[in-house]
């Protein structure tokens, strides 16, 4: 009965509505149920080259930065010079998976996402973000 219910909800997850697409230009990842700003200026990694490239020949994040990459199920840090924070999102940019300070020649995957964000090591800690936890992408604030 397990199995089947395991079904059903990956069918419904599957087939459920999707939230609307990201607005172009930058963007800011909000984390609604604990009311936190993950980022300010996410960048969409969403073409074959950007997601091939990532943050490769970066020298680090600056507060606020993120790259989202879509779509998405797992990452590798090889040749990276600084740890980044993972935060595994669905299709209704449900968090599925987090990994904190990921450092440089490491592989990491979730087989449920449909995207990925890497952050700053130390946003996920900041912002008390949760597996579960619903994320918001809108257009990043004016200033």
């Amino acid at each position: 009965m397990k199995l089947l219910n395991k079904i059903a909800k990956g069918l419904w997850d599957f087939f459920a509505p999707r939230p609307p697409a990201a607005p172009a230009g930058p963007r800011q990842a909000v984390n609604v149920t604990r009311g936190t700003v993950l980022s300010t200026q996410l960048e969409l990694a969403g073409t074959g080259p950007s997601r091939k490239k990532g943050l490769l020949g970066r020298e680090c994040f600056l507060p606020g930065e993120g790259l989202w990459i879509v779509p998405c199920e797992a990452v590798h840090t090889f040749f990276m010079r600084f740890p980044i924070d993972l935060v595994y999102l669905d299709r209704k940019h449900r968090i599925r998976k987090l990994r904190s300070s990921v450092g440089p020649w490491r592989v990491s995957g979730c087989m449920t996402a449909h995207s990925v964000m890497e952050l700053p090591a130390g946003a996920i800690r900041e912002t008390q973000t949760e597996p579960g936890d619903t994320i918001e992408i809108g257009p990043a604030p004016t200033h």
